[in-house]
């Protein structure tokens, strides 16, 4: 009886993160390799077009943003700390695109699943943008938009975890080389 209360207990701290950074395959890599993320899997999120292709995607006209889905233990990794790596790990403030890839399937967005995610990321873009604007740069444009009714649709196989499939692809993020400010130890 102990066990399955530990079992639920456990289950129960496990959540799901939704992340845009531009092409999702560096933005895969970077989120499945921090301690505390469970699963990670690629898809399109934020579009008009149910069950979207990835050339569909690629075309613009569905509206899709190339999405990251991260579920991480609570108790193990905050939503905070995801939050962290997802500012830096990409240019923020460029619209619709990132680097070389441009886009509206390559935009900054962050699709949150409880209201607390969503306090929580709005916060987060405030401290940045704080210490992007002290570095003279632009305004942050990711859209924080809640999860509720938007459908996350897993892309194509050969997409998932793509760079453990193929360690030399292209990774293609770009950052504005700004790091998060340190908050101290983080769950």
């Amino acid at each position: 009886m102990q066990l399955l209360r530990l079992t639920v207990r456990m289950s129960a701290m496990s959540s799901i993160a939704y992340f845009a950074t531009g092409c999702f395959w560096g933005a895969e890599r970077r989120f499945w390799q921090m301690d505390g993320v469970k699963q990670t899997s690629v898809g399109y999120m934020g579009g008009t077009r149910p069950n979207p292709s990835y050339e569909q995607v690629c075309t613009g006209v569905t509206g899709h943003a190339e999405m990251v889905a991260v579920t991480f233990d609570e108790s193990k990794v905050s939503y905070q700390r995801l939050l962290e790596e997802f500012w830096t790990m990409h240019d923020p403030t460029s619209l619709n695109q990132q680097g070389g890839d441009i886009g509206t399937q390559y935009r900054s967005a962050i699709y949150t699943t409880t209201p607390e995610q969503y306090v929580t990321a709005v916060n987060s873009r405030n401290v940045y943008q704080n210490v992007l604007t002290s570095a003279g740069l632009d305004e942050i444009v990711t859209e924080i938009k809640s999860a509720e009714g938007v459908p996350y649709y897993l892309a194509e196989e050969y997409h998932q975890k793509y760079l453990q499939k193929n360690p030399n692809g292209y990774d293609c993020h770009s950052s504005t080389g700004i790091a998060y400010p340190s908050a101290g130890i983080h769950a």
